[in-house]
């Protein structure tokens, strides 16, 4: 079964192109295309659904466009607070984690002495019982010295 397909292009009132396609057993089939706004074909494409509202004229003294700006104006507001409280807990956790690292800075050198004194402390330890201790199988003989005439 071999498939045949024929494409025509046609553009519509909204300068969207739509694509006609038929399969060999089926109608014509409408496809949406986006297309450039400009003439030329440059820019950035736009649905044709999104064309109608940018050239709508917006009525300013509306209740419905005050309540919109409102409700922006507010949301903005909101996301400024919340950018700049973000900003404060950050730089309050910078701070708290700086001196929590000076903190254990102090406790590494001052460990760190604590080691260097046990150490010298063990090898002077050490030292001493190695000069005491004797080593085995030999044996130390203790010689006196004679008295002559008693």
């Amino acid at each position: 079964m071999s498939k045949t397909s024929q494409q025509n292009t046609t553009t519509d009132a909204n300068r969207a192109s739509v694509i006609h396609t038929q399969a060999h057993t089926s109608g014509l089939q409408q496809v949406p295309q986006l297309m450039p706004v400009s003439p030329g074909g440059g820019g950035k494409a736009v649905a044709a659904s999104r064309q109608g509202k940018k050239n709508s004229f917006v009525d300013r003294n509306s209740n419905e466009y005050r309540q919109r700006r409102e409700r922006n104006n507010m949301a903005v507001k909101k996301s400024r607070l919340k950018s700049k409280q973000k900003a404060q807990d950050t730089l309050q956790k910078v701070n708290q984690l700086k001196d929590e690292n000076e903190r254990l800075e102090a406790k590494i050198k001052l460990l760190t002495k604590e080691l260097s004194v046990l150490k010298d402390l063990f090898l002077e330890h050490a030292h001493n019982l190695a000069d005491n201790v004797h080593p085995v199988g030999t044996e130390t003989t203790t010689t006196y010295p004679k008295n002559n005439g008693q």
